[in-house]
């Protein structure tokens, strides 16, 4: 009889968002030794409200770390039909006394990832109010083959800086925290507020202003569509054509206006249009995304951000010269999230048990290269590298790990969701007509594996 023998790594995940708690709890269930560092009070990423930004520099370019992390604003509610969004063990369901509409708050789902903490019990290997500082290549003697990582921490209240050494790095630290900003002509001296939606909670500060949106991305239109209530008249910069549902707002909505990319901005307060338009404002809020940044990681220039590409990751994961003792989740973005960073643990969990293997560094770099030469074939910009927005890749990807395939039904209600919001963006949350999708989803094992008590209200 052969007796198959695996191997327990200690391994350091880095954040307790959707992303580290499932890397934890896939990490635990192969026998590791995991200790996740949380820089926060508590678990949730980005899904951890923090009201209090007032410490934070605007545009976020003060600091190396950003002393705020999450960008959830006080009213966020999902842009996603909660259904589609649990891990695959783990279904996102309505629960007596919450929030219990199909799109919720952001709270809701902090209530659900605390749900998710407590039953597998991972809240023991959690060190909160924890930050890390530096992660880099442990330096040892010949006889250590394999590569080991120095991690060092830093506990908020006392300052005691904590030096371990980790069979492996798990980084999973989010990337909607750092503003990636425009370069516009006078940013630099115009003299009234200037900021990011990073730190934007509540619209009460902006009452009876003249404000100007930069970008018509989701955040874009979100903020845009809460601040019109408020403000005197609202100036929304868009680089691109918007959708029919945005246009609907701003046809029911006097103090809405669309206008081109800004040309440049004067000291005195106005904002110049590339179309020759001009208008005083009192604020300017940048809804231009995010970048991805690691300041703490030190890879000796392996693994670099350029343009916002991470890289060289073999599938958004692996940098193939230090794979897998070093790896990343999270980093893919307009994907249905949870069951991807699932999917994504596992295989991280498996690969350090020695339950499965990567191809070689030559055929990892050759496939990254190609999806490189891909996405230049298709003129998709660098700092798009990991938009994703397609089910073929995840259902590829989790083939490769031995995971399941998203189910039909999350797929449709993905898209349905998408195209409703596409039509009717101010009321796709609270109004939608895709009710046999559902039935279908809530006869799935996904949601009976929990028993008949799952959808008692």
């Amino acid at each position: 009889m052969v007796v198959e023998s695996y191997q327990s790594k200690s391994v350091c995940v880095i954040g307790a968002g959707p992303s580290g708690l499932v890397v934890a709890r896939e990490l635990m269930k192969e026998g590791h030794n995991v200790a996740v560092i949380e820089q926060n009070h508590d678990i949730g990423g980005q899904w951890l409200y923090e009201p209090k930004v007032e410490g934070e520099d605007p545009l976020g370019k003060a600091n190396k770390f950003l002393k705020v992390h999450s960008s959830m604003y006080e009213s966020l509610r999902l842009a996603s039909p909660r259904e589609i969004m649990g891990y695959t063990d783990f279904p996102f369901v309505e629960k007596k006394g919450r929030d219990m509409r199909r799109f919720p708050s952001h709270r809701e789902v902090l209530l659900y990832l605390n749900d998710f903490c407590e039953y597998f019990g991972l809240r023991g290997m959690i060190r909160f109010n924890t930050r890390v500082e530096y992660v880099g290549m442990a330096e040892f003697a010949e006889v250590a083959k394999e590569l080991k990582w120095m991690v060092k921490s830093k506990e908020k209240k006392s300052e005691k800086l904590v030096e371990e050494v980790f069979d492996a790095v798990v980084v999973a630290s989010g990337h909607y925290s750092h503003p990636r900003l425009p370069i516009i002509k006078g940013m630099n001296s115009w003299k009234r507020r200037q900021m990011h939606s990073h730190i934007y909670r509540i619209p009460d500060p902006f009452r009876d202003e003249v404000v100007v949106i930069v970008g018509s991305s989701m955040s874009g239109q979100e903020l845009s569509m809460e601040l019109v209530e408020v403000a005197k008249e609202i100036y929304l910069s868009a680089k691109s054509p918007i959708s029919e549902g945005f246009s609907k707002v701003f046809a029911n909505h006097k103090n809405l206006h669309l206008c081109p990319k800004i040309d440049c901005l004067e000291e005195d307060g106005r904002v110049l249009f590339e179309d020759g338009s001009c208008i005083t404002a009192d604020t300017i809020i940048y809804c231009t995304g995010y970048s991805y940044t690691f300041p703490f990681l030190d890879t000796k220039g392996i693994i670099e951000v350029d343009d916002d590409r991470v890289g060289p990751l073999y599938e958004h994961t692996f940098p193939p010269s230090l794979a897998p003792s070093l790896s990343f989740v999270g980093i893919p973005r307009k994907i249905i999230g949870f069951p991807f960073f699932e999917s994504q643990a596992k295989w991280i969990a498996q690969l350090l048990s020695g339950k499965k293997t990567l191809p070689s560094w030559e055929e990892m770099m050759k496939e990254i290269k190609d999806f490189y030469q891909s996405r230049e074939a298709a003129a998709i910009p660098k700092h798009n590298t990991h938009d994703i927005a397609n089910f073929e890749y995840c259902d590829l990807y989790a083939d490769k790990v031995g995971f399941p395939r998203l189910e039909e039904w999350r797929k449709e209600l993905c898209v349905s969701a998408l195209m409703n919001a596409e039509a009717n963006l101010e009321v796709y949350r609270d109004v939608y007509d895709d009710f046999e999708l559902l039935q279908v989803a809530r006869q799935s094992p996904h949601f009976t594996q929990l028993g008949a008590h799952t959808f008692e209200v």
